[in-house]
């Protein structure tokens, strides 16, 4: 095999030397330096003065490119930083070379800048080159100073050092207090929406960023405190109090939160107290509304703080649910001797009620948006399982979406076939494993007693289990152990009456799947074996299409549409290739003398021979007959000639067992290489044949190009057997 030598174009050549521009000027400053050079401005001459310029060119090369790089998003390596930072530094000490070592701090102050500002790698790799170069400096002179050495290298260490230290303890002190904030703000409205009842109070989720689940959280809040707010104002005007307060259940429905209120106090609890205590526990208890009115002042206030105003009048009313579960209370109370009277009582429970009202619509909202998402994540499910065109996609499709649609921690998607008339499983897919766990992928176990076997063997969807019981069950095989689940579901891909294999699903939380999002998964099952059947079904058509059926390699038609495109290529990019076209010799008295199962037999045993002798680039198709054609990518004559050689002695070393007795047969071969035997397809393929066939009258059992053909030389002819 040869190509074609080619040498680079003058842009390309000169964009290399562009490139090379900072390290030839970094590395000529260096070695200057190193011979003694800038030692003060009276002895700075043309040479030094053209380094000089040939540095800062260096310099705004290495700028450039680096900016050119950040613009259009590619990723700035350590080489970049380096020929930029380098650049820089060797300046700072041309600079103090010239001025003297009074001018030193430039390079401390440089050196803070470049730690600061790039990549902890370039950062001390440029710090090492400082060194060397103030070593080049302080101890290449006429008078080394060793002390000078020692103190430049101390201080160059320590602004390195200190300047990363501090910035990096700022950025991360920043960081922390920012995030420290927003999770504060997201417990406090995650802590009242489980108080509203939005969210479950036993769910252990927690809001990790502003999502759009969580903006939606916080414009339900609000919208509830709006509502609140409003009714609170409304009893104040009404009821001429004092406070007017809602205190609701915090999620532990074991103690009371002040939610809002309107006071002339500053000693209402802001703090959770006890919901079983005072007048307060009373009227939670009994579930009625409760009046108290004493000119000396009531006992039993709890929703002040210690030295809270005398309270000689109290109206407190419960927020009950229609379930009968209480919520809250509403409590009124006037600093006067003035009792509230029925009129106010009815009042304030119509308010209490508008304040549940407002809570409910809210909660109802949250169950028809959870809902609505839902079904959108499930039909959009659907409609990726639709449109994948290969088991792959259908793979990567349902786990993503069954994933999505019921949070899932594990998911796993196996397929059964029939070998030998055994059933066997492969593990297909999976996702939320260890990298460890993702090398079970495309592993095959044997029918077993293991939940996906059952679940095959069974065609029904396998119940949930709790943790001990899964620890100790077998999911796919025993050598297979997945740990950490809490619950598992996995259900049968069934389409029409075939199980084609299982969708796995698996979860870390104890709790069982919902009915509805096991439900929606089952479909998704549904769904996906029929997309299956359909990738297979199809990837099967297409094989039949482009494949020849017995053989099992390329038709002839698929052959030609593939050599259009390697000749393609081939003249785009000046390229040689090959075309060879072999013949078994005597096939048809293998046939007459051996019957055409037998001669079926050899040419399935010559095409395996034929591909696994080719290379992976060349292209191997059945021509017609007991005809064989290969084309050679980037192939001269000589290569073509090398590896036909090769496929002809596998092919008469070959020994094919018949009833009969054993066979050997031999080949004849012809090759035609482009561009130099032919620009076209056909012109190639039909020198080939001629080839061929000069092989065939001349003894059989041999490889002929084209050269050889036209230039009438003796071949070497080699006995058949």
């Amino acid at each position: 095999m040869t190509s074609l030598s080619a040498f680079p174009s003058p842009g390309r050549l000169l964009r290399h030397v562009v490139r090379l521009l900072p390290t030839v000027a970094g590395l000529s400053t260096f070695l200057h330096l190193a011979r003694g050079g800038f030692r003060g401005l009276h002895t700075l001459g043309w040479t030094e003065a053209g380094l000089v310029l040939f540095l800062l060119v260096g310099i705004a090369v290495a700028a450039w490119r680096r900016a050119m790089r950040g613009s259009v998003g590619a990723v700035i390596d350590l080489r970049d930083d380096l020929e930029l930072g380098g650049g820089l530094v060797a300046a700072g000490f041309i600079v103090v070379a010239i001025g003297g070592g009074e001018l030193f701090p430039i390079v401390y102050l440089l050196m803070a800048f470049l730690v600061a500002f790039l990549p902890r790698n370039a950062g001390l790799t440029l710090l090492g080159v400082a060194l060397v170069f103030d070593a080049l400096v302080t101890l290449g002179g006429p008078v080394p100073n060793a002390a000078s050495f020692a103190t430049h290298s101390a201080f160059l260490v320590l602004f390195a050092g200190l300047y990363h230290l501090v910035l990096a303890s700022r950025i991360a002190v920043a960081r922390r207090a920012e995030n420290d904030a927003v999770q504060k703000r997201i417990r406090e409205v995650e802590e009242r929406a489980r108080t509203f009842r939005l969210v479950s109070s036993g769910t252990a989720d927690s809001f990790s960023g502003m999502s759009s689940d969580e903006k939606w959280l916080v414009a339900s809040v609000k919208e509830i405190e709006g509502a609140v707010h409003a009714a609170l104002e409304i009893a104040e005007t009404g009821l001429r109090t004092h406070t007017c307060a809602a205190f609701l259940l915090a999620s532990d429905d074991r103690s009371l939160k002040l939610y809002d209120c309107r006071s002339g106090s500053e000693r209402v609890q802001r703090e959770r107290f006890g919901a079983g205590e005072g007048i307060i526990g009373g009227v939670l208890k009994r579930r009625a509304p409760v009046r108290m009115n004493s000119a000396q002042g009531l006992k039993g206030v709890t929703y002040y703080e210690g030295g809270g105003p005398n309270v000689q009048a109290l109206l407190a009313v419960p927020i009950i649910e229609g379930s009968g579960l209480v919520r809250g209370v509403l409590v009124a109370d006037r600093l006067s001797h003035e009792p509230f009277s029925d009129q106010d009582e009815k009042l304030l429970s119509t308010i209490a009620g508008e304040v549940l009202r407002s809570i409910e619509v809210e909660r109802v909202m949250s169950y028809i948006r959870k809902t609505r998402d839902e079904k959108d994540r499930f039909f959009k499910a659907i409609e990726e399982l639709n449109r994948a065109g290969s088991p792959e996609q259908v793979f990567v499709a349902v786990l993503e979406s069954t994933r999505q649609l019921a949070s899932l921690d594990f998911c796993a998607v196996t397929l059964v076939s029939e070998v030998d008339g055994k059933r066997m499983h492969r593990v297909a897919r999976m996702t939320g494993v260890t990298a460890h766990g993702k090398a079970l992928e495309g592993r095959s176990f044997a029918d077993n007693n293991g939940l996906v076997a059952n679940v095959v063997r069974y065609g029904a969807p396998l119940p949930g289990r709790d943790l001990k019981a899964m620890d100790r069950q077998v999911i796919f095989d025993d050598e297979t152990q997945i740990r950490g689940l809490g619950a598992l579901k996995i259900f049968p891909l069934v389409a029409g009456d075939r199980i084609l294999g299982t969708l796995v699903a698996g979860s870390r939380k104890k709790a069982n799947f919902e009915q509805d999002v096991l439900r929606m998964i089952e479909v998704i099952a549904i769904q996906a074996a029929q997309a299956v059947l359909r990738a297979q079904l199809y990837e099967q058509m297409e094989r039949m299409a482009t494949t020849d059926g017995l053989t099992g390699l390329f038709n002839h038609r698929t052959f030609q549409a593939k050599a259009d495109e390697i000749l393609a290529q081939a003249r785009r990019y000046q390229r040689k290739c090959s075309v060879v076209l072999t013949d078994v010799d005597h096939f048809k008295s293998v046939n007459d003398t051996y019957g055409h199962p037998t001669g079926d037999q050899v040419l399935k045993g010559v095409a395996r021979i034929i591909k696994s002798m080719a290379r992976d680039t060349d292209v191997v198709a059945r021509y017609g007959g007991e005809e064989f054609v290969i084309i050679m990518p980037e192939t001269d004559a000589k290569g073509a000639f090398t590896i036909s050689e090769r496929i002809r002695e596998a092919v008469k070393a070959e020994v094919f067992q018949t009833e009969m007795g054993p066979l050997r047969i031999t080949m004849s071969l012809g090759i035609a290489t482009f561009p130099d035997h032919g620009m076209e397809k056909q012109q190639l393929i039909d020198l080939a044949d001629q080839c061929l066939y000069h092989s065939k009258r001349n003894g059989r059992n041999q490889s002929v190009t084209v050269a050889q053909m036209q230039g009438g030389r003796k071949l070497q002819a080699v006995e058949a057997s």
